[in-house]
C-alpha cells in the first residue's frame, strides 16, 4: 500500500519493474503466518517453492493479462463477469468480502496474542483478554475507516514498511547472529531435511502456505503502467517472487532455528522466537519494542482489508445485487451499512473462541476457512482467463501469457490444480493442532 500511495503522489506515469515488484511485495508479505510452517524446518523451503511455482507466479501472469485487457475498475468482478456473466462476477465479489470477514479474526488474534506477550504471556490463555482486545481493535479500526479513504490510506502507508518488512529483516538478522554466536539450532541443516515427509498431516499446511502467497493480482492492476509490459512485467514478477519467498523462507527458518517444533504457538510463535533470541543477550526489553512495531504493521493491514473488499461489495450493491440499504455511504463516501455488517460478522466469529479448545485451534480453523474461500476465488479467476482466450480471442491484450492458448492452459492450469488441491486439503484437520470435536460445545 505504501508504494501505491507514493506512486500516486509522484509525477511519473511509467513504473519500473522494480517498483512494480515492490507493490507486489507490500501487498503479500506478512509475518503473521510464519509460525504455521516453522514446524517443518528446512522442509518449509519445499512447500514455499512448490507454492511459488504452482500458484504465486501463475496468479501474477494470469492477472496481468486480465488487468491489462480489461483495465476498468472492478478487477475480479469485471474479469469473471466478462467470462461467465454478471452472476458469477457478483459471486466472486461476495466471496472476497466473506473471505475478508473470516480472515479478520485471525489477524486480530495475532494482535491480541502479541499484545499479551508484551504485557504478560500467560494472558494468551485468557479467552476474556483475547476476545476483549480483538473486539476493541476491530471496532476501533472500523470507526477510523468511516472517516474516509485519506485516513485509511495514511494508516496503511505508515504501517506496512515499519511494521512488516523491517521486523522481518530484523528476525532473520537475529537468527544469523544466533547461529554465528555458536548457539544450538533446533533444526538439522542436512540436504535430506529439505524434502519433508509427504504425509497427509504435512500436506494440510499447504493450504495455509497458499493463503500467505495470495494477493499478487494487486500488482497486475499496474501492469499497463510499465514500459514494454511483455518484457518488464515478467522481470517484476521474478523480482517480487524472489523477495517474497526469501522473506517467507528465511523468516520461517529463523523461528524454526530457535524454537522446538512442539513449542511453537501459531499466534505467538513470532514473539516466542524474538524473546528466545534476545534472552541470552539480556535484551528482553527489545521484545516489547518488536511486538509494538508488529502490532502497528498488522493494524495497517487490517485497516486496508476492512475497507478494500467493502468498496467492491458497494459497487455490486449500487448495481442492484443487494438491498438498497447496502448502497448508502456517509459524507466521507464510506459504505456505512457494509462496514457495520462486516464488524458484526467479525464479532460473532471472534466469539467462537469461547467454544474452541484453545487459541491455536481458533486461529487454525479460521485461517483454513479463509484459505478455502480464497481458493474458490482463484479457481474462478483462472477459469475465466482460459475461457476468455476462446470467447474473446481477438481482444487486444497489451500483456499476454506466453505460449498462446497452450501457454495459458499450462499457467492457469497450474494455478487451478494448486487451488483445487488446497481447497480439498483444507477439510483435513492437522494432527499438530488440537481442533477438538466437530461439536465444539463440549469444550465450553
Amino acid at each position: 500500500m505504501l508504494f501505491i500511495f507514493l506512486m500516486k503522489k509522484g509525477s511519473h506515469k511509467v513504473l519500473s519493474s522494480f517498483t512494480l515488484a515492490m507493490i507486489a511485495v507490500s501487498a503479500i508479505v506478512s509475518l503473521r503466518n510464519l509460525p504455521l510452517t516453522a514446524n517443518y524446518g528446512l522442509g518449509s523451503i519445499f512447500f514455499y517453492t512448490i507454492a511459488g511455482v504452482s500458484f504465486l507466479i501463475p496468479t501474477a501472469l494470469v492477472a496481468a493479462e486480465l488487468a491489462t485487457t480489461w483495465p476498468k475498475a472492478g478487477g475480479l468482478y469485471v474479469w469473471i463477469s466478462e467470462a461467465f456473466g454478471h452472476k458469477y462476477g457478483f459471486l466472486a465479489t461476495w466471496l472476497e468480502w466473506v473471505m475478508n470477514s473470516v480472515w479478520n479474526p485471525t489477524a486480530l488474534s495475532f494482535i491480541a496474542a502479541t499484545f499479551a506477550y508484551i504485557i504478560n504471556p500467560d494472558l494468551i490463555n485468557s479467552r476474556l483478554f483475547m476476545i476483549t482486545v480483538m473486539l476493541v481493535v476491530f471496532w476501533g479500526a472500523t470507526f477510523l475507516n468511516l472517516l474516509g479513504m485519506k485516513t485509511s490510506s495514511l494508516i496503511s502507508s505508515i504501517g506496512v514498511i515499519g511494521g512488516t518488512i523491517i521486523p522481518g529483516l530484523f528476525l532473520i538478522l537475529l537468527a544469523i547472529i544466533w547461529l554465528a554466536a555458536g548457539h544450538p539450532s533446533q533444526i538439522s541443516f542436512s540436504i535430506d531435511s529439505i524434502i519433508p515427509s509427504l504425509e497427509l498431516d504435512n500436506l494440510v499446511f499447504f493450504t495455509a502456505v497458499l493463503l500467505g502467497l495470495a494477493g499478487m493480482e494487486v500488482a497486475a492492476f499496474h501492469a499497463s503502467e510499465v514500459k514494454n509490459p511483455d518484457k518488464e512485467y515478467p522481470k517484476a514478477i521474478l523480482y517480487a517472487t524472489i523477495i517474497i519467498l526469501t522473506i517467507f523462507i528465511f523468516g520461517t527458518l529463523a523461528i524454526a532455528v530457535v524454537l522446538p517444533s512442539n513449542k511453537i504457538s501459531l499466534v505467538a510463535g513470532l514473539m516466542q522466537a524474538v524473546d528466545a533470541f534476545l534472552l541470552p543477550f539480556q535484551l528482553n526489553w527489545a521484545t516489547k519494542v518488536f511486538g509494538s512495531v508488529i502490532i502497528i504493521g498488522t493494524l495497517a493491514m487490517i485497516s486496508t482489508w476492512i475497507v478494500g473488499p467493502s468498496h467492491g461489495l458497494l459497487a455490486t450493491a449500487q448495481h442492484g445485487d443487494l438491498p438498497t440499504s447496502f448502497s448508502r455511504t456517509n459524507k466521507n463516501g464510506m459504505p456505512t451499512a457494509i462496514l457495520m455488517t462486516q464488524a458484526c460478522i467479525a464479532s460473532l466469529l471472534i466469539l467462537i473462541l469461547l467454544l474452541m479448545p484453545n487459541v491455536n485451534a481458533f486461529y487454525w480453523i479460521l485461517t483454513d476457512l479463509t484459505a478455502q474461500l480464497t481458493t474458490l476465488i482463484y479457481i474462478l479467476m483462472f477459469s475465466a482467463a482460459i475461457r476468455l482466450r476462446y470467447t474473446q480471442p481477438n481482444k487486444h491484450r497489451p500483456y499476454r501469457v506466453f505460449g498462446g492458448n497452450a501457454g495459458m492452459w499450462i499457467v492457469a492450469g497450474l494455478g487451478l490444480l494448486a487451488s483445487i488441491f488446497a481447497l480439498f486439503m483444507g477439510f483435513v484437520p492437522p494432527r499438530q493442532v488440537e481442533t477438538g470435536s466437530i461439536f465444539f460445545m463440549n469444550h465450553f
